[in-house]
This record gives C-alpha cells, sequence and structure tokens, in this order.
C-alpha cells in the first residue's frame, strides 16, 4: 500500500479519557470540541494553516478563559482533525489509501489552502491522490472510504475520479498495478518500477481479475462502477459477470434456496449475518436493472434462481417481469428443475407458479415467432436423420421441457383441466418429434384427477397426436384403462396402418431380390448378345451396352435402398407381431405370408392367428 510520510517532529499529543492533550509544557489556549472529544491546542500552530479556524478565532473573545469552538460537522470526525493537528503542529505522520479521502475532505472544509502555509494540507493531499489513482488496490480502498465523507467527496469529484480510475483499469488489465511490498519481491527484476521504497507490479490476469475486488463495493458505488463500465462499451458478457458474482456474494437467498426432491417444500436457510430481505429486495431490483439487455448474456440457471428469490422476497412486478423476458427469451437453455417454482403467493392455488412458466413461454413464442416457419418445414427431415429421438431446434428443446413440466405438476390436484390445456397448447404440433411427452402428462394428470367425466377426458386427449406415439408408448395405451375408448381404437388404427406400411415394404423388398437374381442371370445374356452385335455393327453395340449399364446400375441402387430399408424394418416388425395381432395381408398373398413368416421365424399358425385377432378388433 502507497504511504506519503509528513512532518519531522515526534509525537506531542496524547489522550487522556475523552480529551486530546499537548505536551508541549505551554498551557493550551483554545478547546475543539468535535462529538465527545475535546483537543486541548494552541491558537497560533492552528490559525497559521487553516482560513476557517483562523476566521473562528477572531470571532471568539477571551482574554482569561480558553476559547471554545465546536467542529461537529468536520469531515471526518475526530478522527481527521486528530490527523489535520498532527500536521498543523508538524508532527510525523503519513497519507494512505485509507485516510487520504477523509484528510482531503476536511482540509478543504478548513480552507489549508497554500494562502496559509506553503505545502498545505490541500496540496500534499490532491497529489496524493493523483498518485494513487494509477494503482488498482490503492484506489479501491479511496473509494470505499469516500462513503464515510460522501457528499464532501461528490463536491470535490474523488468518487467519480475513483470510479474512473478503477472503470478505466477493468477495461485494460495492462494499466491494473498492485503496490508490493519489498520483501516478498526480493528476487523481482532490477528494473521493476519503485516508488518511495515500493515495487510495484501488475498481476491482472483473465477477464474476470476484477470480480471479486470490486464485488466488496457497497452497492450504490458498485452501481456506479458498472455504469460507468458501460459507458465505456465494455463487453457485456463482462458485466453480466460481474453482475451474477456481486448477486451471488451479496444475495445469500440464491445460495442458500432448498428444495425437497420430490418438489413439495420450499425453504430459506439463513444465518445470523444474512442481509435483511429489504436490502436483497432492493440489491436484485438493481441488479435486474443492470443486467445488460442482450440475449443469452446471462445463465438461464441464474435468472431462473433469482427469479425464484425475487418472487419469494416480494420483488416490484417490474423486476419480476424483466426476469420473465429475459428467460423466456433463452428459455431452450434452461433446466426443467430450475422451471419448478413454488407458488407462494396469495392465492396459492397450486404448487408450482404455472402461470409465470406460461408468461415465460408465451415470451419465448414470440421471439421465436419470425424463425417458426422456417423451422416448422425442416423438422419432419431433421426427425428422419436422427430417428426422433434427440432435440433438434429450440422449438423442440421448449417443447420437450414443457411436456416434462406437465408431468410435474400434473399430480397436483388443483391444477385445473383449462389451466393444464393452456400449457400445452402453446406448443405448436410440429415441434413435438413424439408425443410420448404430452402422453405421459396426460396419463399422470387423468390418474391425479379419476373425478373427470368422459368429454374432459375426451378434451385433454386432444392435446395429443396419436399418430406421433412411439412402439411402448402405443402399447402402453392400448393398455391403458384410464383412456377412453375412442381413443385406444385409434392409437389401434394408426399402430395397424404403420404395421402394414412396414409390411409392405418388406415384401416388397423380398420381391426385388427375387427379380435381382434374374437380373444377374440376365446379364450374361446382355453381354453375348452385346458381343455379337458388336460384331456386326460396334456403334450401335456400344449404345445399346451403355443404355442397359445405366438400367442396372439404376435398378441396383433401388434394391440396396430397399434392402437397407428390410434390414431395418425386420427387427421392429417381429416385435410388432408379438405386441400386437392384426391382419397384414389379405388371403391371395398368404402364399408370400408364409414366406415371409418362414424368413423371420414366425409360424403359419401364428400368422393366422393374429390375422384373426385383427379381424376381432375392426
Amino acid at each position: 500500500m502507497a504511504c506519503l510520510k509528513l512532518g519531522s517532529k515526534s509525537e506531542v499529543l496524547y489522550l487522556d479519557g475523552q480529551n486530546w492533550l499537548c505536551s508541549t509544557g505551554l498551557p493550551s489556549d483554545v478547546i475543539i470540541e468535535i462529538g465527545e472529544i475535546s483537543f486541548h491546542l494552541h491558537k497560533f500552530p492552528l490559525i497559521s494553516r487553516s482560513e476557517v479556524l483562523e476566521s473562528y478565532m477572531k470571532e471568539l473573545s477571551s482574554e482569561n478563559e480558553k476559547s471554545v469552538m465546536e467542529l461537529h460537522d468536520l469531515p471526518g470526525g475526530a478522527k481527521a482533525f486528530l490527523l489535520v493537528a498532527k500536521f498543523c503542529y508538524g508532527v510525523k505522520m503519513e497519507l494512505n489509501p485509507s485516510n487520504v479521502v477523509i484528510l482531503r475532505c476536511a482540509a478543504e472544509y478548513l480552507q489549508m489552502t497554500e494562502d496559509y502555509g506553503e505545502g498545505n494540507l490541500i496540496l500534499h493531499t490532491e497529489n496524493f491522490l493523483n498518485h494513487i489513482f494509477g494503482y488498482w488496490t490503492d484506489t479501491l480502498k479511496a473509494l470505499k472510504t469516500c462513503e464515510e465523507v460522501l457528499p464532501f467527496a461528490e463536491e470535490l469529484h474523488i468518487t467519480s475520479r475513483c470510479i474512473h480510475s478503477l472503470v478505466v483499469k477493468a477495461a485494460d488489465p495492462s494499466l491494473a498495478i498492485w503496490p508490493v511490498s519489498s520483501q516478498s519481491v526480493a528476487q523481482s527484476p532490477e528494473d521493476a518500477e519503485m516508488w518511495n521504497g515500493i515495487s510495484l507490479t501488475s498481476k491482472a490476469s483473465g477477464e474476470d481479475w476484477w470480480f471479486g475486488d470490486v464485488s466488496s463495493l457497497s452497492l450504490p458505488l458498485y452501481k456506479r462502477f458498472i455504469q460507468g463500465s458501460s459507458a465505456r462499451h465494455m463487453r457485456p458478457e463482462r458485466i453480466a459477470g460481474s453482475l451474477v458474482y456481486y448477486a451471488k456474494k451479496h444475495i445469500p437467498l440464491l445460495v442458500n434456496q432448498s428444495t425437497s426432491h420430490n418438489g413439495n417444500s420450499f425453504a430459506f436457510k439463513s444465518t445470523p449475518s444474512t442481509p435483511c430481505e429489504a436490502d436483497q429486495r432492493n440489491l436484485i431490483e438493481e441488479i435486474v436493472e443492470l443486467l445488460p439487455n442482450e440475449k443469452s448474456i446471462a445463465p438461464t440457471k441464474f435468472l431462473l434462481k433469482i427469479l425464484r428469490t425475487a418472487i419469494a422476497l416480494y420483488a416490484n412486478s417490474h423486476c419480476c417481469a424483466n426476469l420473465e423476458k429475459r428467460i423466456g427469451s433463452q428459455l431452450d437453455d434452461a433446466d426443467l428443475e430450475d422451471l419448478l417454482i413454488p407458488n407462494i403467493g396469495y392465492s396459492m392455488e397450486t404448487l408450482y407458479d404455472i402461470d409465470c412458466v406460461q408468461r415465460m413461454l408465451e415470451h419465448f413464442m414470440i421471439v421465436e415467432h419470425d424463425v417458426i416457419d422456417s423451422t416448422s418445414n425442416d423438422i419432419e427431415e431433421e426427425m428422419r436423420l436422427v430417428g426422433g429421438s434427440q432435440p433438434i431446434s429450440p422449438m423442440t428443446k421448449v417443447a420437450n421441457l414443457v411436456d416434462g413440466y406437465l408431468s410435474e405438476v400434473a399430480p397436483d390436484v388443483n391444477v385445473k383441466l383449462p389451466k393444464f390445456q393452456s400449457l400445452a397448447t402453446v406448443i405448436p404440433d410440429y415441434a413435438r418429434i413424439l408425443d410420448d411427452g404430452i402422453y405421459r402428462a396426460i396419463d399422470i394428470y387423468l390418474k391425479a384427477h379419476p373425478w373427470m367425466t368422459d368429454s374432459e377426458k375426451e378434451q385433454i386427449c386432444r392435446l395429443m397426436n396419436c399418430q406421433k406415439l412411439s412402439l411402448e408408448a402405443s402399447t402402453h395405451a392400448a393398455q391403458n384403462e384410464r383412456l377412453p375408448l375412442r381413443v385406444v381404437v385409434q392409437v389401434l388404427f394408426f399402430e395397424q396402418l404403420k404395421l402394414r406400411t412396414s409390411v409392405a415394404g418388406w415384401f416388397f423388398a423380398s420381391d426385388s431380390l427375387e427379380s435381382s437374381q434374374n437380373l444377374s442371370g440376365n446379364l450374361a445374356l446382355i453381354r453375348n448378345n452385346g458381343n455379337t452385335t458388336h460384331n456386326n455393327n460396334p456403334i450401335l453395340a456400344f449404345d445399346s451396352m451403355k443404355e442397359r449399364v445405366a438400367e442396372l446400375e439404376k435398378e441396383c441402387l433401388s434394391m440396396k435402398k430397399e434392402l437397407e430399408k428390410m434390414m431395418k424394418s425386420k427387427v421392429s416388425w417381429n416385435l410388432i407381431f408379438k405386441k400386437l395381432s392384426c391382419r397384414l395381408m389379405p388371403k391371395p398373398y398368404q402364399v408370400k405370408v408364409s414366406n415371409a413368416c418362414r424368413k423371420s421365424k414366425i409360424s403359419p399358425a401364428s400368422a393366422t392367428q393374429m390375422e384373426e385377432k385383427t379381424m376381432a378388433v375392426k
């Protein structure tokens, strides 16, 4: 820490109870009272350095008794005046980042200018301030002391100068220099910069090196630092990172949230040192206001946590709405567990705050509205490429997220059908590659609400598309007694269509295999004929051969694709035969069915039995 030594005399002031006395041997002729502390001093050393003290002394007329002055408004109080008195008496003292600000303000208050002695206190403190503005740590310490004399520090622009110095160094780490004691840098290079016997070094590294330092500032000063950083066009990611760091450090409720594994409870852990809820609420509102407006500037998990805390602390509606919009714009990055925000409002109808999630979802749909058309046309093609098992777009990710959220809120008996439907219908049908998730949510809801009428069951089942259920989901739905009979019939009907399509494709591939053998036999004849033709008319024979080879290549390519489809569908075809009984082919094709059964290791009797069961279902 930088320091500047002043004065040369030994100590002459000592404390006796609440009184500071002078040991020069001369009786004191003035008493200066600051709060509960009294200073018994001499007039001449004081009036020779201060215009204000000189004016006060002239106003006091006391020949025999000591003059008494009150300086209760002095910046820094008795602590600052003690250093002022030492300076006036020429006693040894030192300026450092911890006292220079209050001394500068006290010197200004007492008008200790160059008119009252060369090298007066204003000049010394101002020069020292300008010096420490070059060093990060010293500037940070000086800024913290500004709060003790804030009105005076503002008038002298000390606060703004400190903040400006910090902002510049945060933007350019190469300008941030720390004083280091000479003992700790004994092995430093000889050309290291020295100041007042102290070695100086720069140790800034990384873009977040200053997060921890500025997080020690009070909220008003930190807010001004962030505003200054924004004004200097610091990268929004760095500003947001600092805000996240500051929030986690000063809002214990962000890290002390606890939710039970089943999601049925929500509590805050508190400690004796935890700030009051009003302070935390004010801090949340300020941080949300300071966050840059760019999308995905802060982690979605952090935003959801701070929203949960804001709701719990009853933050203002503007703050909560701001957070909901930010989360909505990047909802595809959210985790399901973070969306389970407890409903702690006055009504508390449901366990979780479904309305809050719906508002975030609606905002996501607004943001994604411009890309919906282009995305929807590509989903089916992408589904074929990935097999429909992985999220392929932000819309699909959110669809899976909403389906999972519906499954979590479905067991709540207080969730009304319109609210459940309203949340589910926000997601367009094309966004769901498979409807297994929404089916699971519907099934859980039906189980938790057994009193639902048939009409209501029909309504909720319209939320899913029976054609987009997987084999496992279709099998479960076909045996689900909670579903309406019409829905079960639909599931069986669409599954039968899938089976017929698969089996028809298999038989087509089988026919292609047989025809390929004939084609390979005919290839030899083609070659022989080609040779004959070649002998008679070489040009015609060559053209004919080119055409036939091209046709054969097309047929081989077609057969290759059909074989690949057959191999993919063969395993699933065997499983389908075992799980669902249906009539796959009309009687004129029973011979091919027998051949297919023999290749698939299914007996003809089993195939006949499946045919009869399918007719019974119809």
